[in-house]
């Protein structure tokens, strides 16, 4: 029995969840399975580096020592071999078990463990022992918990900031649904250097897409984090080829910019298998340059664009990039 529709995934950890088919079985838009001759066939162009190597593993086994999930591992990011070979990972806290069903990734379904007060820790001296300056840390949803885990992101903040002096942090967290104000207030005990959330698609895809969130809230979780502390850099991310339009797509970008967001990622979808939203177009190179150029006009601070640009691709370099164009200290 093919072992992609029945049965439980382990995360790197252990964790068991559910992935594929029997993750998506209950999402309110069904999606007919693609057999391998419908499929889209992939550009020639669309090539990430290979991802076994003896740096990924030894930045896996470093991950494993210190008990920490990557997302890079548990969503199959195509960068996963470029970026580890940098000594780069984006850390994923609050195990590995997600408690939405969104239709564009596989990180297993499920029902969480209770948190790991030892996390924080774990994470700061892997960080540290990696050597990182710049570090990305993002989560699961956890919409078990009172605050969506806010308070556990700022432990982590604050106690990688102790442990690395100098660090520069970046949080990608999920949209802490019907939970915002308390969110904010443990947020606010240590605010991160750039705070990213992913609006992930035009809002006409999101029922189909991710459902369980809200397009409306997820702009105004970017707006009030930019209300509450205009120093922290604000980020969004948005996939494309999932069957949205090309002025649908920039409608979003205005949304996005009218919400104060400073920095921007587009990257083409890729269907982690058969059973998820199958991918409907593969986008020009020339397209993705365009909608940059439209990014920067639109008063992005910075605009990355590209086939498999992800929201942590070159963080740093992106912050960076985001900050001297405001010319803000570093």
């Amino acid at each position: 029995m093919d072992a992609a529709l029945h049965g439980d995934s382990v995360t790197a950890l252990g964790q068991h969840g559910k992935r594929s088919a029997d993750k998506l079985a209950r999402i309110p838009v069904k999606i007919v399975p693609v057999s391998g001759g419908e499929a889209l066939p992939k550009p020639a162009w669309l090539r990430a580096r290979p991802m076994m190597s003896e740096t990924v593993a030894g930045i896996a086994a470093i991950l494993r020592e210190h008990r920490l999930h990557s997302v890079c591992e548990e969503a199959m990011c195509p960068n996963i071999g470029e970026c580890f070979a940098q000594r780069t990972a984006t850390f994923m806290i609050m195990g590995g078990i997600c408690t939405r069903r969104c239709a564009f990734c596989d990180v297993a379904h499920g029902r969480p463990e209770p948190l790991d007060d030892e996390e924080p820790r774990w994470l700061a001296e892997a960080v540290a022992a990696l050597a990182l300056r710049y570090v990305v840390v993002t989560s699961v949803d956890r919409d078990d918990l009172r605050d969506g885990g806010a308070a556990h992101f700022a432990r982590c903040v604050a106690l990688l900031r102790e442990r690395v002096p100098g660090i520069r942090v970046e949080v990608l967290t999920p949209d802490f649904r019907g939970r915002v104000e308390r969110a904010l207030l443990a947020l606010s005990q240590a605010w991160p250097d750039v705070f990213n959330h992913n609006i992930e698609t035009v809002p006409s895809l999101y029922r189909a897409a991710r459902a369980g969130a809200d397009y409306r809230g997820s702009l105004e979780l970017l707006a009030r984090v930019k209300e509450a502390n205009d120093t922290v850099l604000t980020k969004s991310g948005l996939m494309v080829g999932l069957g949205e339009a090309d002025d649908e797509l920039v409608d979003t970008m205005r949304d996005l910019r009218a919400h104060r967001v400073d920095i921007l990622t587009i990257g083409q979808y890729l269907a982690p298998s058969r059973f998820h939203i199958p991918v409907r177009r593969y986008v020009a190179l020339e397209q993705f340059a365009s909608w940059r150029d439209e990014g920067l006009k639109m008063g992005f601070r910075e605009v990355v664009a590209g086939p498999l640009v992800r929201s942590s691709y070159h963080a740093d370099r992106v912050a960076d990039a985001a900050m001297e164009s405001a010319r803000m200290p570093l």
